[in-house]
């Protein structure tokens, strides 16, 4: 067990703002793969915090069709989407500040609210071509 029971707590309140199921798919595997087995876990532990929370969990390499579909290329891989998929993919093991990332963006997806302001909303809307947008995080 990876969170301590204070932390599991505090997970559980947070996941009572969930307003429709989540799903965390998690790509993995179980050899050569740093913090593979350790995001899986963490994955676990937060899916069972809430019944509106699911994990699904494949393998990298054997379930190619998914991983695929999915569009991931490296591991450890963490999708979060609601009833449609907004592209979010966590990359890495969501652990430290990455936790409450995790935390706050199943929530968002959960509400199906970016929390962007109407001026951002209006500027994205103006994009001509897709954006491919990604966020590099490091410990510090």
């Amino acid at each position: 067990m990876l969170l301590q029971e204070r932390d599991r707590q505090a997970v559980r309140q947070r996941f009572e703002a969930l307003d429709k199921p989540i799903r965390l798919i998690n790509f993995t595997q179980e050899l050569e793969c740093e913090f593979c087995r350790e995001t899986r876990t963490l994955l676990e532990e937060v899916a069972t915090l809430s019944d509106k929370t699911s994990l699904e969990i494949y393998n990298f390499q054997t379930d190619r069709e998914k991983r695929d579909a999915f569009g991931i290329d490296k591991i450890p891989a963490t999708v979060v989407m609601g009833e449609h998929d907004h592209g979010i993919r966590f990359y890495g093991i969501p652990s430290g500040y990455e936790f409450a990332s995790l935390l706050d963006t199943m929530l968002l997806v959960s509400r199906a609210d970016s929390g962007l302001a109407p001026e951002t909303r209006k500027r994205l809307a103006q994009l001509q071509k897709p954006l491919h947008l990604e966020v590099f995080v490091t410990p510090t």
